[in-house]
């Protein structure tokens, strides 16, 4: 039997005073009825304490939604596919004996972990009969760099033990090419040139990391970026990361004040995204460059924007 998810966040900033029902909304890509009535359901809390439709957001409170499990279908039917499934999806870019290179969509998380109960890339592999390197944390298994919930694109995962161990050590030693696409507030000025400023956790909020000194703990992170195309509210960049910290585009874009289009977590703008029809930040990993642990062979794999990135991007230039 199909059972209820139960998802858990935090409030990011740029929603904070937004009314429960809109700003739920634009976090789960639900309508906003659909979010009113899951409030009115009584499936919606707020620091643990259930909220009507009409209640304020608190950035950094935790908010809880359980979401109804999809309607059995009749016997002998298939079950309506449900978003979950959809975003399941995984593109298969390139499959060996060593590794898989997948094109990551939106919604789907790198690997489990705590507070999240959607798909993730290992566990779909894992239950299309893809053999992945043991290597590492169990929840981890075969997983060489990650991507947000939230980004979509590229991602190469080991099957063998080999090319964990040579995959690992090419991302230690910046040996891999990773090139983005970003959809940022504004222009930045200059146009192209590189971010050098060390990241680490916020001093105050949790799930969100800052540029931070040495001292504080802040660990070495380095930026490339050029602009592509300015629009008249943002500009298209294509970004090269040299190192690969935990939310290291989003927050080094956030802390020259042109923060990833849609990325309510570091300060976005949610008209910008709300009029682009956006419910995540504009990124995507746009290429993956490597030398193949099994050949010695560089290898290059390239993705196109999803669905949401591309519309987003017509109604910028409408």
């Amino acid at each position: 039997m199909p059972e209820a998810q139960v998802r858990s966040l935090p409030v990011p900033d740029g929603l904070e005073g937004e009314r429960l029902d809109a700003g739920l909304a634009r976090l789960l890509g639900l309508s906003r009825t659909r979010a009113a009535e899951l409030a009115a359901e009584g499936r919606v809390s707020l620091d643990g304490h259930p909220v009507g439709k009409s209640e304020r957001l608190r950035a950094g409170a935790w908010l809880e939604v359980v979401l109804p499990a999809p309607p059995a279908a009749p016997s002998g039917e298939a079950p309506e596919p449900t978003a979950a499934d959809a975003a399941a999806r995984l593109g298969i870019v390139h499959d060996d004996d060593d590794l898989v290179v997948v094109d990551k969509p939106v919604g789907v998380a790198a690997h489990p972990s705590p507070g999240w109960t959607g798909p993730t890339v290992v566990g779909v592999l894992a239950a299309s009969g893809y053999r992945i390197a043991t290597t590492g944390a169990a929840e981890r298994q075969g997983v060489v760099h990650r991507l947000d919930v939230g980004t979509s694109g590229l991602m190469v995962v080991a099957k063998s033990e080999r090319a964990y161990s040579a995959l690992k050590a090419a991302f230690r030693e910046r040996t891999v090419d990773k090139t983005y696409h970003a959809l940022v507030q504004g222009h930045p000025d200059p146009s192209g040139g590189t971010v050098d400023a060390p990241i680490g956790r916020h001093p105050t909020a949790d799930h969100r990391f800052a540029v931070v000194s040495a001292q504080a703990g802040g660990k070495d992170s380095v930026t490339h970026y050029e602009t592509l195309e300015a629009f008249a509210a943002a500009s298209l960049l294509r970004v090269r990361l040299e190192t690969g910290r935990t939310h290291q585009i989003r927050v080094h874009f956030s802390a020259l004040r042109h923060p990833c289009v849609g990325d309510l977590t570091y300060g976005a703008d949610p008209r910008l995204a709300e009029r682009l029809g956006l419910a995540r930040q504009w990124l995507h990993a746009m290429a993956l460059a490597f030398d193949h642990p099994g050949t010695g062979e560089r290898v290059r794999y390239e993705s196109t924007y999803p669905a949401d990135l591309a519309a987003a991007l017509e109604r910028l230039a409408a």
